[in-house]
């Protein structure tokens, strides 16, 4: 419910330029004693594009917690802490070296005679 209401959050209440438009929350991990919270994020863009997006959000997570703590009816919402998601390139990359494998048997058996 957390990742589902900060995602809404980041689309509808930032206008950060720095953001960009494509923005997921990936998962959201709560601490035990619900104090923190590390907010996993996935974003379109170069590599320098996803770090000032980062950034953005860094510098927006008070904002974010308070409407969090409004739109969820909270005493206290956790401190937010946001990470790029890198399972998600871990397994963009995985899939991609499967992809040129695959080509590559491909190339293989066409060029044995049957």
């Amino acid at each position: 419910m957390m990742q589902q209401e900060i995602a809404e959050i980041i689309q509808r209440e930032l206008s950060d330029p720095r953001l960009p438009t494509i923005t997921s929350v990936t998962r959201v991990k709560v601490s035990s004693d619900l104090s923190t919270a590390d907010v996993f994020v996935s974003m379109m863009g170069t590599p320098g594009q996803q770090a000032a997006g980062l950034n953005a959000l860094r510098h927006s997570a008070g904002l974010i917690r308070t409407i969090l703590t409004k739109n969820m009816s909270l005493r206290q919402a956790p401190f937010l802490k946001f990470h790029i998601d890198e399972a998600l390139q871990k397994e963009l990359a995985l899939m991609d070296l499967l992809r040129k494998v695959e080509e590559e048997q491909k190339q293989k058996t066409g060029d044995t005679p049957q």
